[in-house]
């Protein structure tokens, strides 16, 4: 399986839900991959506590890989090559976690016949490989995201699953803008048609996460005043009604993942150990991630609308 995690605005949490996802996953058992396709910007390495591909890898990267650079990328074993003691230790039972770094210093590029041909076969390889694999492509309507859908559309891998994930923040800016990417008229979905693909099969495909939710019912609000969690409370109604309106329901909801300070200020893989030892993330959100996780592969959370 193969899902591609996209966002029409930066700093919506995208990359470090992924990487938080793709770890759950591998907790799970899956062997799993992370392809970081955002080329301009390649952080996953910094996320996952490997500091010599904090900034994407010197070597060969996703970005020299598909542009012809180099005949293959390199592969960073988490388990033995983070910089972080908690992610050293590979429990019993998970699965491999392998990051594919994007390029330092790389960026944006025009997309041809050659660099279809060899992201296929870098999908191909990833699919053998692992038993899931998760692409985090850079924001908005960029080309790593139109080489996503001209190759998931290739005759090799239309036998492949694939799907997508819009992220975005409960804000009403964020969620008319993540609409926009996923059923604009330039989006997603027009995107997908003009490729090759089903209208339907892709629509079926695409699911939302929100991120950096503040439930108004939040223990962490007691200390508002009551015109301002009556506020807060109507805040909450308004974009629920929003998104229902622009296609981003409920029911198109694959999670939402809490605000938590730790994903404010440092960006890192939440461990049991962050949230039941030291205590400094919040259940909550290790249960979102778990649950995002779980869901990602299950057929039920992704039957047609």
């Amino acid at each position: 399986m193969i899902v591609f995690v996209t966002s029409d605005k930066g700093g919506t949490g995208r990359s470090v839900t992924t990487c938080n996802v793709a770890y759950r996953c591998a907790l799970q058992g899956d062997n799993v991959c992370y392809l970081d396709f955002d080329f301009g910007s390649p952080t996953a390495g910094a996320i996952f506590h490997i500091d010599d591909v904090a900034r994407g890898t010197r070597g060969g990267g996703v970005h020299r890989l598909l542009r012809g650079d180099v005949g293959q990328a390199d592969q960073v074993d988490v388990w033995k090559r983070s910089d972080r003691p908690e992610l050293r230790r590979r429990p019993l039972g998970a699965g491999r976690l392998v990051l594919v770094p994007g390029d330092e210093g790389g960026g944006e590029f025009p997309i041809d016949e050659d660099v279809v041909r060899r992201c296929v076969d870098l999908f191909l390889w990833a699919e053998e490989e692992f038993d899931l694999t998760l692409v985090d492509l850079s924001a908005g309507r960029s080309y790593a995201s139109q080489l996503a859908l001209a190759v998931t559309a290739h005759p090799l891998l239309r036998s492949a699953v694939t799907r997508w994930l819009v992220f975005h923040r409960w804000t009403r800016q964020n969620v008319i803008a993540a609409a926009g990417l996923a059923f604009g008229e330039h989006g997603i979905v027009a995107a997908g048609v003009a490729c090759g693909h089903d209208r339907v099969a892709i629509e079926d495909s695409i699911r939302f996460v929100r991120t950096a939710v503040l439930d108004p019912n939040s223990p962490q609000l007691v200390a508002l005043k009551p015109t301002q969690a009556a506020w807060a409370h109507r805040c909450n109604s308004d974009l629920a009604a929003l998104a229902a309106r622009h296609r981003l329901g409920s029911s198109m909801v694959l999670a939402a993942v809490p605000l938590d300070p730790v994903l404010q200020w440092r960006e890192q893989i939440i461990t049991e150990q962050d949230i039941w030892t030291t205590e400094i993330a919040n259940p909550e959100t290790g249960a979102a991630f778990d649950s995002l996780a779980k869901r990602l592969t299950d057929d039920a959370a992704w039957e047609g609308l």
